[in-house]
C-alpha cells in the first residue's frame, strides 16, 4: 500500500517548448508522503517540447509517463483528458496542470489530498492562482474567488465562469469521472467540470496562491478566442446549449443562476455582433 499511487498529474502539452521545464519541475519538485504520477500528453508539438518530455522521461521513468502524439489530436476534435488522461490515470485524485502554466508551492498536492481526506463531503478542492503575462513576464491579476479558506457552492461556480477557478489548481476524486454526466461529457470544458465537481458538496477552496496561470501564450485558446469575434460568438452559443442540457439533468435546481449566465451570455452575444456590424459599416 505504501508504493500506491495517489495522485495523478494530467499535463497537456502543445509548442510549450518555452514552458514544459517549469511544468515539469513543479511537479517533480512537490514534497509528499505519498507517491504520484505525471501523466504528460503532447499534441504533436512542432517545436522542441516532445524532446523536453522524453529528456525528463529517461531521469524519473517512474514518475513521467508520457504520451507522444505523431499526429495532432485536438484539430481532430478528440477531447485529450478524456480520451487519452483520464482513462489512464491509476490514483484516487487527479491534479491538472497545462504544460504552459507551472506550481510554485512545493506542498501543493499534500495539502491539497490531506484536505480531500479530511472532507469526504467535497469532490473537488481548488487553490489561488498567480496570473503572469507570458511574453513580458510581468505579474497580473490573481485569480483569487475568495479571501478566505471556504466551500464555494455550485450556485457561485456557475455565476463565477469559466476563470473564477484556475485550471492549474483542480484538484478532485478520479471516482467523479465515473459517471459523468453529458453536459461534462459534450462539453469536456474545464468550467463545467467545476460546476459538476462542486454539484455533491461544494469545492473546497484554499485561498493560498500556490500556482501560475500564464495569459497571453501565443496560439493559446484563451488568446485564439479573443482574438477572433466569430469564435467567440460561436463559442457562447454553445455554453448556453452546455448549461440548458445541464439544467434539465440536474432537474432545474440551478435555474434561477442558469438563467443569469445564459441571460449574460445571449446579451454579449448582440454587443458582439453589433460590433462586427460597426466596423463593416465604418469601413
Amino acid at each position: 500500500m505504501e508504493n500506491e499511487i495517489k495522485v495523478s498529474i494530467v499535463c497537456n502539452a502543445y509548442n510549450h517548448e518555452k514552458y514544459i521545464k517549469k511544468a515539469l519541475d513543479g511537479f517533480l519538485m512537490q514534497k509528499t508522503s505519498f507517491k504520484y504520477e505525471v501523466l504528460v500528453h503532447d499534441d504533436a508539438s512542432t517545436d522542441g517540447t516532445a524532446d523536453i518530455i522524453r529528456e525528463y522521461q529517461q531521469k524519473y521513468p517512474d514518475i513521467i509517463k508520457p504520451i507522444l502524439q505523431k499526429e495532432n489530436q485536438y484539430s481532430q476534435k478528440i477531447r485529450i483528458s478524456y480520451k487519452y488522461q483520464f482513462p489512464r490515470a491509476v490514483g484516487k485524485y487527479i491534479a491538472i496542470c497545462e504544460g504552459d502554466d507551472f506550481w510554485t508551492d512545493e506542498n501543493k498536492l499534500q495539502k491539497q489530498f490531506d484536505i480531500m481526506e479530511q472532507h469526504g463531503e467535497v469532490d473537488m478542492c481548488a487553490h489561488a492562482a498567480q496570473c503572469i503575462d507570458a511574453e513580458t513576464g510581468e505579474s497580473g491579476k490573481m485569480v483569487r474567488p475568495k479571501k478566505n479558506d471556504m466551500i464555494l457552492r455550485t450556485d457561485e461556480v456557475i455565476t463565477g465562469g469559466g476563470d473564477y477557478l484556475a485550471t492549474n489548481s483542480l484538484f478532485f476524486r478520479k471516482s467523479l469521472l465515473d459517471n459523468t454526466p453529458e453536459y461534462v461529457k459534450v462539453s469536456a470544458l474545464d468550467y463545467m467540470l467545476q460546476i459538476y465537481g462542486s454539484c455533491r458538496g461544494g469545492i473546497y477552496y484554499l485561498d493560498e496562491v500556490m500556482s501560475v496561470y500564464r495569459v497571453n501564450v501565443k496560439n493559446s485558446w484563451t488568446t485564439v478566442m479573443r482574438a477572433n469575434t466569430d469564435k467567440k460568438i460561436s463559442f457562447k452559443k454553445k455554453l448556453i446549449g452546455y448549461f440548458k442540457l445541464f439544467n434539465r439533468e440536474t432537474g432545474y435546481k440551478y435555474k434561477t443562476s442558469v438563467f443569469r449566465v445564459i441571460l449574460w451570455h445571449y446579451a454579449t452575444i448582440v454587443i458582439l455582433k453589433f460590433k462586427i456590424l460597426l466596423a463593416k459599416f465604418s469601413k
